[in-house]
């Protein structure tokens, strides 16, 4: 796209040659390379928004058959007379789905009344949330004093749940039949604050930058503390020498090539470009069918699993219906991706090839191929999809100095506090029975049977995520429903009954914050 006037050839010629003549050495630009890039607009964004310009041309003018309503599908003529006295006249005149949007309340709805009764009910909706939260959670953060993610952002301590007139130690002693007539489970599932619809939900801090992510009808619901730092950090498993290779940046299709174009093989390189790459989905699309104020090109692989990543973006299972049936689904991080056998939380996909081509086909349209029909799917080849899968192989865990190779403490490095945790999670917190190092996974599903808890139904077989750098990722289990490492312990310590004492579970926090 244009947006200067053109400048003669000569010209250029010229500034090229002053340019050329003026331009440091190769290795003075390495030198300068430490130097922050300047801001740049986001180019997903100014590729799907077209520039207002003067209408200044006669063809721009704006003319009477122009402004009229015979493009409207009520004012069409039938094709013949004889329909009057067929049935409905020979009209549809209930629901189209090429046409309408999702959940119209009746025919013909436009997206000027959708965009407009969402935009009037999201107060409400939002602030049903925040007293939900509120009455849950406390959501005043308390920040560790030495634990930190792994670009420094503190890491939050709890419990945060509300308890209901039980301490503790009497819920973990309470039989569980009891604690689900009484209706004390601290940790019932987390809902999506807009179940009906549901879809990706992006946090402010990314939205600040990537305003294309905004929903209308919908805003983000947890509080910042409780959720990873952004940027997070990149480390790539075939350059562990290099740490952090963010920069401190935030990758998209932008920076991508500046960033990693000598650290990258072209293959990973152009996979990461994939991974950048916005594709419709079933929020955010070209069609009324959206959830964006402007129509949109989609979203990228990497903008929930931001830089690999993740800062706790979600959206709903794509694996069950009814809608109302579909519990809320967090963000996981893409870390160490090459060491994992089974992918997604219920579809126990066997690659990463399959996992990269169905979450564009299934869950980018919440596991429904029809809508993404309609809203423009994109079949990518498997030579792209192979190229996609080999960069997300490149991520991994953030250095773990504190344990050896096989996933166990050095025993001069770590605290008393850290070696009492690693004896609780050995033994009697029965963690290692899923989480076995040295990735601290065990490439099953299992299913906690949560309904002896709670008055929901359970959500059967979820596949076990690793641990190794939890603390850069809350907050935790499928749904996001605890906020911090501690919050996890007291779950645990309740479901699996575990009898844990307050300082043994204070010392399993401390070891899982060393993974």
């Amino acid at each position: 796209m244009k947006t200067k006037h053109s400048i003669p050839v000569v010209a250029c010629l010229v500034a090229a040659g002053l340019v050329l003549a003026a331009s440091p050495s190769w290795t003075d630009q390495r030198e300068q390379r430490s130097n922050p890039p300047p801001r740049m607009r986001d180019a997903v964004q100014d590729f799907q928004t077209p520039r207002e310009v003067p209408r200044t041309r006669t063809e721009q003018q704006l003319s009477d058959h122009d402004r009229s309503n015979e493009f409207n599908a009520t004012m069409a003529q039938p094709s013949s007379e004889a329909f009057a006295q067929q049935p409905d006249q020979g009209k549809v005149l209930g629901f189209e789905f090429y046409r309408d949007p999702l959940d119209a309340k009746r025919p013909m709805t436009t997206f000027a009344e959708v965009y407009n009764k969402d935009v009037s009910d999201k107060p409400r909706v939002m602030a049903a949330q925040r007293a939900l939260l509120e009455k849950r959670y406390d959501l005043t953060p308390r920040f560790s004093s030495t634990a930190r993610m792994s670009r420094g952002k503190p890491v939050p301590v709890g419990p945060t749940a509300r308890l209901q007139g039980v301490s503790w130690e009497q819920l973990a002693s309470m039989p569980w039949d009891q604690i689900k007539a009484q209706n004390l489970f601290p940790y019932p599932p987390l809902p999506h604050p807009k179940q009906a619809t549901g879809g990706q939900v992006f946090p402010d801090i990314q939205i600040k930058m990537f305003p294309r992510l905004q929903r209308f009808d919908v805003d983000y619901d947890l509080p910042e503390a409780f959720i990873p730092e952004f940027p997070p950090a990149i480390f790539l498993q075939s350059r562990p020498e290099l740490g952090d290779v963010s920069r401190g940046e935030v990758v998209s299709i932008n920076n991508f090539e500046r960033l990693f174009k000598e650290i990258l093989t072209p293959v990973q390189l152009d996979g990461l470009r994939m991974l950048l790459t916005p594709l419709p989905q079933e929020e955010f699309n070209a069609t009324d069918d959206r959830k964006s104020a402007a129509p949109s090109q989609g979203v990228a692989c990497l903008d929930c699993h931001v830089n690999g990543h993740t800062t706790a973006q979600f959206h709903l299972s794509p694996d069950i219906r009814p809608q109302e049936r579909r519990f809320r689904l967090d963000t996981v991080s893409l870390r160490g991706m090459y060491n994992q056998q089974i992918h997604s939380s219920k579809r126990s996909l066997r690659s990463v090839e399959d996992f990269t081509e169905f979450e564009d086909r299934t869950a980018y349209f919440n596991g429904d191929h029809i809508h993404a029909a309609k809203k423009g799917l994109i079949q990518l080849d498997r030579v792209r999809v192979s190229h996609m899968a080999q960069m997300q192989n490149m991520f991994d865990f953030p250095p773990a100095p504190k344990l050896d190779p096989a996933g166990r403490l050095y025993r001069n490095l770590a605290t008393p506090a850290e070696l009492a945790g690693e004896e609780i999670f050995y033994g009697k917190g029965r963690c290692v029975q899923c989480h076995m190092p040295p990735s601290f996974m065990d490439q099953q599903m299992h299913d906690l049977k949560l309904e002896r808890l709670t008055r929901e139904p359970g959500d059967g077989p979820i596949k076990t995520f690793t641990l190794r750098g939890i603390k850069d990722s809350p907050p935790y289990l499928h749904d996001g429903r605890c906020f911090t490492l501690e919050d996890t312990v007291e779950f645990f310590n309740i479901v699996l009954n575990l009898q844990l004492t307050r300082e043994e579970k204070s010392n399993l926090v401390s070891f899982m914050q060393v993974l």
